[in-house]
């Protein structure tokens, strides 16, 4: 029985229902823009601290997806470095950190480049350079001959969730890949079938979902003209839906029964589309958060605000005043601030009359709470 979709006969021709994508298309094309048009308005300082937010994020999220877990503090220093920021902690910078944002700074900003062959084998290297698993791998260079599965469960009951095309049909399925990312214009759709075609062949030994995830930012990247100006991290919303994401692949590439049609990847592409909408988005509100904090430190710059009452407006300026839920209290505020009961109040006091926040209409007593003003 032909269970996996590269086992299908017309097989690279994937079909999708142009129809149920075009709504999301529209919309995902409508955020990009925004974020294109808002970046032209931003301050250099502004521009670059949500560029380098989001390529931490990106670096975190798509390690994490495969597991294995970085240190912010690390990914904050080998950035610091790599933007040329002054305050830079050289002790914390870590090799394989380094790696990764290389490999994803290159998908970002060198995406007028063909991809080739040699250029994987890089990507592949740069991820796994330091690498000290148990288990041997080809580094820098195609799998091995043994099958590729993709496996789960226990010693007793074994589940192969995918098994890749045979090694001795792999060069030819890159090629087949290869010509077809240089020759066919970027646009959605191609970002969501270079992910997932990518991941169908498996070429590597370990590393796949990371380097199709960069594929994807390098088709984005040459959508918007990006250089290293993407402002949004799509690992990120990934990440906080593993569990779909793995059940999507699963179902466009074989493991669950799906449609008759087994090229049909109109599920993926539904998949794939709204979670770069919603990263678009999350991209926005981070950057609306930015705005707001700026406006409100550019008008109480003058006041001589402690340390205490600092922290306090950057904790809910940095969560965004909308989301903060429940609105500032007394007891919010002691928590946040780690601070007694009269100091807090002394507190909120000095930043009613400096102007910085306001008492919620209808609260009062001890469910008195309060909001910023921007």
């Amino acid at each position: 029985m032909k269970r996996w979709i590269w086992e299908q006969e017309n097989y690279p021709n994937f079909v999708y229902d142009i129809s149920k994508l075009q709504l999301l298309l529209e919309k995902t094309s409508k955020e990009q823009g925004y974020l294109s048009a808002i970046m032209l308005s931003m301050s250099h300082d502004i521009r670059i601290k949500r560029q380098s937010e989001a390529l931490a994020d990106e670096a975190i999220n798509t390690s994490a997806i495969e597991g294995e877990i970085l240190n912010r503090d690390s990914v904050k220093a080998s950035i610091n470095s790599k933007f040329g920021f002054e305050e830079v902690d050289y002790a914390k910078v870590d090799k394989s950190t380094d790696n990764l944002l290389e490999l994803l700074i290159d998908a970002n900003s060198n995406y007028d480049e063909d991809l080739t062959l040699d250029r994987l084998y890089r990507w592949h290297y740069t991820l796994f350079e330091n690498y000290k698993g148990l288990q041997k791998i080809n580094i820098g260079q195609l799998r091995g001959n043994d099958t590729m599965q993709v496996v789960g469960g226990g010693y007793t009951n074994v589940k192969v969730f995918y098994e890749a095309p045979a090694r001795d049909i792999l060069e030819k399925e890159l090629d087949n890949y290869l010509k077809w990312f240089n020759t066919t214009p970027p646009s959605l759709i191609k970002v969501a079938i270079s992910h997932l075609w990518f991941v169908i062949i498996h070429p590597f030994d370990d590393g796949n979902g990371r380097i199709a995830r960069a594929l994807s930012d390098l088709v984005l990247s040459k959508i918007e003209e990006s250089k290293i100006s993407k402002l949004y991290s799509m690992s990120t919303v990934i990440n906080k839906n593993r569990n779909g994401y793995y059940k999507v692949l699963e179902q466009t590439t074989g493991y669950i029964k799906k449609s008759d049609n087994h090229l049909d990847i109109t599920p993926w592409c539904e998949w794939f589309l709204d979670t770069l909408h919603t990263s678009l988005i999350d991209a926005k509100n981070k950057i609306n958060y930015i705005f707001d904090k700026t406006k409100f430190w550019d008008t109480y710059k003058n006041k001589n605000l402690n340390a205490r009452q600092t922290k306090v407006l950057n904790f809910i300026l940095d969560i965004g005043i909308g989301q903060f839920k429940g609105n500032l209290s007394k007891k919010k505020y002691m928590s946040i601030s780690d601070t007694t009961s009269t100091t807090a109040s002394r507190d909120l006091s000095e930043l009613l009359e400096y102007g910085c926040i306001k008492q919620v209409e209808g609260t009062q007593g001890r469910n008195v709470s309060y909001k910023i003003i921007i």
